[in-house]
């Protein structure tokens, strides 16, 4: 049965399951009262700056969050700095709704795993689905909520740049994987400690990328997308998966942000998938540069209807789904499902009672486990 889209669900435990009666009731009264820029806000992903030297959030960005324009962030960790941007969202301003804090911890996060391509030569979905809970408990005593993993899009390229970060080259290899990583990240409970919420990234056939070339054009028949290249994203969001992220190319022409029939109608449509669409880095306003939309307001219009739900960097919903509002372009219902969905993830975190999810040093486990089973998994 399709979703209605104005539901307020669960992504993290099956297609349609409701959240509960009290997280659900907040949900819709925050919808009620939030003005359009906090509602854009909301559906933003902004970054801390910093990646590589050690996170840092500038006073112009925490001056977005407060204002409600800013309401996720990712490459921000550290329980210390995520507690800091976190009580800003929460103690100062209208509405006190919290942030997805998102990181790429794709093989480990404090300990490092085998790649994803030489692990599923393993064979062994335990081991998969040990790595990715190890990995989930360490980011998340360094405050990450939200996973951009499992990367799970098939390589039977060598020249292609990113081959190492997925399962390989078969689909049935790659579906269990796919399973195997979002229990590990997600656990049974999203709100529970150590967890993650998991993306499957890139929805889809960015592996089949002409020649090679990395943010190069698809060209495939129906026949092998639906046999070698979309599997995997399937069995992940049977598994559960609370995220998906579509890939920066363009299937025939078309990129797949802006892709409705891919993302829409088959991905929520077909697959019931209700979780929430999370844009690659500046993938929404880069619809300008695929020539596919004349400017903002086109771009975030496309992306909206397509069905993402959250635009990573860019900005792009700010800047032009205001215009697109008032020249009746979209509708607000559109944006308020795109804005329960995101809230539900909120909600289904535990980010509504706990900003934080219990970050600090003592939260991550035992670091002799954690090397013990890297060595097991080399």
């Amino acid at each position: 049965m399709k979703p209605d889209s104005n539901s307020v669900v669960d992504p993290g435990a099956g297609p349609a399951a409701p959240v509960a009666p009290r997280l659900a009731e907040h949900i819709e009264a925050l919808v009620a009262a939030m003005t359009l820029e906090e509602k854009l806000g909301q559906l933003t992903l902004g970054t801390a700056e910093g990646a590589v030297t050690g996170p840092y959030l500038p006073e112009d960005y925490l001056a977005e969050i407060r204002a409600g324009r800013l309401g996720n962030l990712l490459n921000l960790w550290g329980a210390e700095a995520v507690r800091a941007a976190q009580r800003v969202a929460v103690e100062e301003t209208r509405l006190g709704i919290p942030l997805i804090i998102g990181f790429d911890v794709l093989h480990g996060h404090r300990t490092v795993f085998p790649i994803p391509l030489a692990e599923a030569c393993a064979c062994d979905p335990a081991l998969w689905e040990a790595t990715a809970r190890m990995a989930a408990a360490e980011a998340a005593a360094d405050g990450v909520a939200m996973t951009f993993a499992p990367m799970l899009d098939i390589g039977r390229d060598p020249r292609w740049g990113r081959i190492a970060e997925g399962p390989g080259e078969d689909p049935w290899l790659a579906c269990r994987f796919a399973e195997a990583k979002v229990r590990g990240f997600q656990g049974s409970d999203l709100a529970a400690a150590g967890t993650l919420a998991a993306t499957a990234k890139h929805f889809a056939a960015y592996g089949a990328v002409t020649a090679g070339r990395d943010y190069a054009s698809v060209d495939i028949s129906e026949r092998t997308l639906a046999e070698v290249y979309l599997p995997p994203f399937r069995a992940a969001i049977e598994a559960g998966a609370a995220g998906v992220m579509p890939a920066f190319v363009d299937l025939a022409g078309l990129p797949m942000t802006a892709n409705a029939a891919l993302l829409r109608d088959r991905l929520r449509g077909e697959w019931g998938f209700a979780g929430v669409i999370v844009s690659d880095y500046g993938a929404v306003a880069e619809l300008v540069v695929h020539g596919v939309a004349a400017d903002p307001v086109e771009a975030a219009v496309l992306a909206l209807k397509a069905g993402i739900d959250l635009d990573m960097m860019g900005r792009t919903y700010l800047r032009g789904l205001p215009a697109a509002l008032e020249r009746g372009l979209v509708a607000m219902d559109e944006i308020d499902a795109a804005l329960r969905r995101v809230l539900a993830l909120k909600a289904r975190l535990g980010l509504f009672d706990d900003p934080c999810r219990g970050a600090g040093p003592s939260a991550g486990g035992e670091a002799g486990a954690a090397r013990a089973l890297a060595r097991e998994a080399a």
